[in-house]
């Protein structure tokens, strides 16, 4: 069971996790065990509330497929239950970044600095074209 916050949890029954084989260097490890792990969550047929499941949808990422299916894949550790924690945590990071509301923007105005930088910026740089040109005898 993963809990998101002391209301919203996934039970472990809505995860399925796949034993498969680690890439990269590692010698015999490597090649024999098959210890990186593929986390899936069905976030469409899962049990979260339906604002989590509209968020987490609109995110975009590029392990969420568009049949609404987290994909995760974790092959750092060498064993099979380090990379499922690690898997775990990955899925928690992208729900609470999925369901974290933004911040509204606040409209604000140049400052009266920033405007003349801006001026004397622009004609310094139309000098230098004005430079550029050839001469006119």
């Amino acid at each position: 069971m993963l809990r998101l916050s002391q209301k919203v949890t996934i039970p472990a029954s809505e995860l399925s996790f796949q034993a498969i084989r680690a890439s990269g260097p590692g010698g015999q490890n490597v090649n024999k065990v098959s210890s990186a792990v593929q986390l899936f969550f069905d976030v469409k047929r899962s049990s979260l509330p339906s604002f989590y499941k509209e968020r987490i949808l609109r995110v975009p990422d590029q392990r969420l497929t568009r049949d609404g299916v987290i994909v995760i894949r974790a092959e750092e550790h060498r064993s099979f239950e380090k990379n499922k924690l690690a898997a775990l945590e990955r899925l928690e990071d992208l729900i609470r970044r999925a369901t974290t509301p933004e911040k509204k923007r606040r409209a604000t105005r140049p400052t009266l600095g920033s405007k003349k930088r801006r001026v004397e910026s622009k004609k310094k740089r139309g000098k230098t074209k004005e430079l550029r040109k050839r001469p006119d005898y």
